[in-house]
């Protein structure tokens, strides 16, 4: 057992006050959504159909089950959930004016740091979701905050969790480099390598997808696109001698515990 993971196993509420103003992060802290759209309305149409599609399949059959979508903004997941029959749906974030506008919408949403939050929830929640990718947090940062998740989820709970994808050589570099809070990427492989500190089992990687417009005819041309660079690029891998499956923008995951 590593040190990053016992030091999480201690954490207590008390030790946890004021732990996310020491986060890394200076412009766009993790416990806060910042991909919604200037037009934040329009983004319940888009994100939900994202959501829909990426993160659905990965939903346990239980509609009671016990959600937390961490970094909610303006509950684009939040609302995907609920409107798919999800009944016990929380979302939190840090920032206020997100959380209005989620509540305006009616949705089960609250004001709420997530390292501050999570430290005396233990065994409370079936899935955890965090909707902002990991990479906003730093490597260390990141396995104390999974390992508050897993101290948070119930027996046989999982995290749903992505991040940038470095195997991507059209967009891997600019992901990191575009963003001051954008700490590290990440491959399928490595991403199980954060989990497993964490203490977490039974690791299943999967693309995030980028088109899943079925209504707008260029959704097809990306599609078609995309999809023949990256068969392309995982030819030029395996004469490399490297074996990657996935070359999304963005690589997630599901964990249990």
């Amino acid at each position: 057992m590593n040190a990053n993971f016992r030091r999480a196993e201690s954490y207590d509420k008390g030790s946890l006050a004021g732990r996310s103003e020491r986060l890394a992060a200076r412009l766009e802290p993790f416990d806060s959504y910042w991909q919604a759209p200037k037009d934040v309305e329009k983004g319940f149409t888009s994100f939900t159909a994202y959501y829909r599609a990426n993160y659905l399949p990965h939903m346990p059959a239980d509609k009671q089950a016990r959600i937390l979508v961490v970094s909610c903004g303006p509950g684009y997941l939040v609302k995907m959930l609920r409107d798919c029959g999800y009944n016990s749906v929380l979302g939190i974030d840090s920032d206020a004016a997100k959380v209005e506008t989620a509540q305006r919408h009616q949705l089960p949403c609250e004001v709420a740091r997530a390292f501050e939050f999570l430290g005396d929830k233990e065994g409370q929640y079936d899935v955890i979701i965090p909707e902002q990718e990991l990479n906003h947090l730093t490597l260390d940062e990141t396995v104390e905050f999974l390992s508050l998740c897993r101290r948070a989820l119930r027996p046989g709970g999982e995290v749903v969790v992505y991040a940038m994808n470095a195997a991507n050589p059209m967009v891997g570099s600019e992901n990191l480099s575009h963003n001051i809070d954008h700490f590290y990427l990440v491959t399928e492989y490595s991403l199980g390598q954060i989990l497993e500190l964490a203490g977490f089992r039974d690791y299943r990687p999967f693309a995030l997808k980028l088109y899943v417009f079925w209504k707008n005819p260029l959704n097809y041309v990306g599609l078609a696109v995309t999809s023949t660079l990256e068969a392309i690029f995982r030819v030029m891998f395996m004469l490399y001698g490297k074996k990657v499956k996935i070359l999304s923008k963005k690589v997630a995951a599901t964990a249990s515990v």
